[in-house]
């Protein structure tokens, strides 16, 4: 039996790519074709297909390995996806900071997609390797995941991320003198013997940089459901590729759910306390699941029926 396990997982391996690059072109041609000028009713309906593809990929992995990868699978991809909407709202201050023209947008967020999907692979192999070969590094993601769950819910409102105390913006001005305006497309533009780089590199940069400390907290919450480094890696990827699509719509929506950021801390923490309590308690993926769905639902419902004054107006 061992042979048929292996080749289904290299077919579904095969599968993934396939879906994946070809989900990639069609969200660029989409998008690209509206030059970033995309109506929420727009992005909703992108956002709704891209969903419905992650279920119907979650499906295959039913089909061929059972329900029980098929369930890590899926709450692997909605513990990312829900992750994924505060790291939209740090995309949306970058934008706003170096002031990206909406018709560069898209590609900002292709390249800065693009470079996720490798980094993420990078830490999520890692993230495996480690709790494969040292078994006390899940107590430390779990250490870690408290503590950003902390750190979440002590922030105050007006503690944002600020772009231009990015590491990496500082060290790039050190290397590279930087432009203040556009230049098309551009990454780079050159004036007489000197190379300069535009406000697009710079924003793809620290677009990079946010989803790198992102990942940091992402890749060891989706370990807390599943060391399959093909179910971690996949329901990453399957969260990632739509993010262009639920940026213009969290774009148009901003500021609307001011209590989701409090629900996203309780299931960082939940995750963060089932990977230290992973030798004395086991909790099914199913009841996992069950428990990361009903928290996003009561802090969207929380911030539709109860929304603070400020957001009241």
């Amino acid at each position: 039996m061992e042979p048929v396990s292996a080749s289904v997982s290299i077919a579904l391996w095969i599968a993934f790519w396939v879906v994946v690059i070809a989900a990639l072109f069609i969200d660029l041609t989409v998008l690209n074709k509206h030059h970033g000028h995309v109506s929420m009713k727009e992005a909703g309906v992108m956002v709704t297909a891209w969903v419905s593809l992650a279920a119907l990929f979650g499906g295959a992995i039913w089909l061929f390995e059972g329900p029980q990868h098929a369930l890590e699978f899926y709450t692997g991809y909605i513990l990312e996806y829900s992750l994924s909407v505060d790291n939209m709202f740090v995309f949306i201050m970058i934008f706003s900071y170096f002031a990206i023209p909406h018709d560069l947008q898209p590609k900002a967020l292709l390249w800065g997609i693009l470079g996720a999907v490798v980094l993420r692979f990078i830490f999520i192999f890692l993230g495996v390797k480690l709790i494969s070969l040292f078994a006390w590094t899940i107590y430390v993601f779990g250490i870690l995941l408290l503590f950003t769950a902390s750190k979440m819910l002590l922030q105050k409102e007006d503690e944002n991320f600020d772009p231009s105390q990015s590491f990496i913006l500082k060290i790039f001005k050190k290397v590279m003198p930087l432009k203040t305006d556009y230049h098309g497309e551009n990454f780079f533009i050159k004036e007489g013997v000197k190379w300069f780089a535009t406000p697009l590199l710079a924003a793809v940069l620290v677009i990079e940089m946010s989803d790198l400390i992102f990942a940091v907290d992402s890749i060891p919450a989706v370990l807390s459901i599943t060391q399959d480094t093909f179910l971690v890696y996949s329901s990453n990827i399957f969260a990632i590729i739509g993010l262009r699509s639920l940026y213009f719509l969290l774009s148009g929506m901003a500021g609307k759910f001011p209590y989701l950021k409090y629900g996203i801390s309780i299931i960082l923490f939940f995750v963060g306390a089932k990977m230290l309590l992973s030798k004395i308690v086991h909790i099914p993926v199913v009841v996992s699941l069950g428990i990361i769905v009903t928290i996003l639902a009561l802090a969207i419902l929380a911030s539709k029926l109860f929304p603070p004054k400020t957001a009241q107006g």
